[in-house]
């Protein structure tokens, strides 16, 4: 899921302390309410208006109606201090019983104030679910996941198709060479070819690196190569990671994107009005892209390599997790349960997103194209880079790779940077094998 910082100041949590609570939790939790005694939940999430909003209020009503004894309070959290937040609550036992928690090692980082699922929620809906190693000690599904997972999301590449054959673009690029080429093609036709900007987050000022890091990784490195960046095998400033960034700062010196790659703000819009040809982004930004171009967007993968790329992040980014201190973690319990069932999947499809349930569909065609990609066209699935890569390391990341791209920082220069940020990592988050 899109990041933001993860680490919190004192000031800030101490801060939180005061100003969270929390009507559905208390101090001391740790009993659970009976299954017809009338219960109120809170729930927490940091979506902003994104599709997942949608997708959670209607899973709620959905609930709610199917149990009248249970209400559960939705509360927005802003995005920039949500995990702070989390902490804060967590410390005074004041937080919600359910909260929005992404996957992989941000699971790990607050797994204390977390609930293992296992032996909660039932393993009949647990064992629909795919993708709950990432939320498991050690990558382990076998140890129990601490997150029920809301959707599948893919970082991944759009493109208009109606902008190419203006611009004479038969097919989608599929290396670097292709995609110089046909960004010249598309600039010819008066297209910009590529847009970057920081529209539709709220994660800061500058656009959201990892989604295209992601890719640039996968077009250098296996899966399991991914777990030597994160031990330092492979070094951050490796001289194939300086290859692979310098390609991609050239996207911006040869007219491949928009100039402003650092301020734009309506990187978005450009993309629906036809404007810009090719655009990063994620699923959450699917339904939006659809409404607006109909049968003229499609997906594609990031052709960042060399070599045409066979990888894909198909990956649940994030779900709901129970508060190790919530009050009513068997009635938290049942609802996670609930969106394993085909009913919380037709919501979930219906705004727009791509149920994380084994054997689901979407009848979203480009969402289910891109599930197609590895189950019929034998991609391998890839996490997200940003949920397997220390907080620190993804914190400098966010704030150097933007500038690589905008050619204010050299690749070398900004690649040192963050492997200095992982040689200051404690050697506890820098093992032999993933974790905290």
């Amino acid at each position: 899921m899109r990041k933001t910082a993860l680490i919190a100041t004192a000031a800030l949590a101490a801060a939180a302390l005061v100003a969270c609570s929390s009507s559905g939790s208390g101090s001391g939790g740790g009993s659970s309410s009976s299954a017809t005694a009338p219960v109120t939940l809170t729930l927490w999430h940091n979506y902003g208006t994104e599709q997942n909003t949608t997708a959670t209020k209607n899973l709620v009503a959905a609930y709610e109606k199917l149990h009248p004894n249970v209400t559960i309070k939705v509360v927005s959290q802003p995005a920039d201090n949500y995990f702070a937040l989390l902490q804060a609550s967590a410390i005074s036992k004041t937080g919600p019983d359910l909260a929005v928690m992404w996957t992989g090692l941000f699971t790990l980082q607050y797994k204390s104030f977390l609930t293992n699922l296992k032996g909660l929620v039932p393993d009949s809906a647990l064992s629909q679910m795919q993708g709950l190693q990432w939320s498991s000690t050690d990558f382990n599904a076998s140890n129990g996941t601490y997150v029920m997972p809301l959707e599948k999301q893919f970082y991944i590449g759009f493109y208009n198709k109606a902008d190419f054959a203006k611009a004479g673009v038969t097919s989608v690029p599929q290396t670097w060479t292709d995609l110089f080429a046909d960004c010249s093609k598309l600039k010819a036709a008066g297209f910009t070819p590529m847009v970057y900007g920081n529209g539709g987050q709220s994660l800061g000022a500058e656009f959201y690196p990892w989604y295209d890091a992601s890719y640039l990784m996968i077009g250098q490195y296996s899966v399991s190569d991914w777990l030597k960046l994160y031990n330092g095998q492979i070094p951050w400033n490796a001289p194939a990671n300086v290859a692979q960034f310098t390609q991609w700062a050239k996207l911006q010196s040869s007219g491949c994107t928009n100039p402003d790659v650092l301020t734009k703000t309506n990187n978005l819009s450009d993309f629906t009005s036809g404007k810009a040809a090719m655009m990063v982004d994620g699923t959450w930004d699917t339904q939006q892209f659809t409404n607006a171009l109909g049968s003229k967007v499609a997906a594609f993968v990031p052709p960042f390599s060399n070599s045409p790329v066979k990888g894909v992040v198909e990956y649940p980014g994030d779900g709901f997790s129970i508060t190790s201190y919530s009050q009513h973690k068997a009635a938290a319990a049942q609802f996670l349960a609930f969106l394993a069932t085909p009913q919380a999947n037709a919501i979930i499809n219906a705004a727009g997103l791509i149920p994380d349930t084994i054997g689901a569909t979407t009848t979203n065609p480009v969402n289910q194209q891109m599930l197609g990609f590895a189950e019929n066209q034998g991609f391998t699935r890839y996490p997200m880079l940003d949920n397997v890569t220390q907080g620190d390391v993804v914190n400098s990341g966010s704030k150097l790779l933007p500038s690589i791209l905008a050619n204010k920082l050299s690749p070398s220069d900004g690649l040192n940077q963050m492997n200095s940020a992982w040689q200051q990592l404690p050697p506890a988050q820098r093992g032999s094998s993933y974790g905290y």
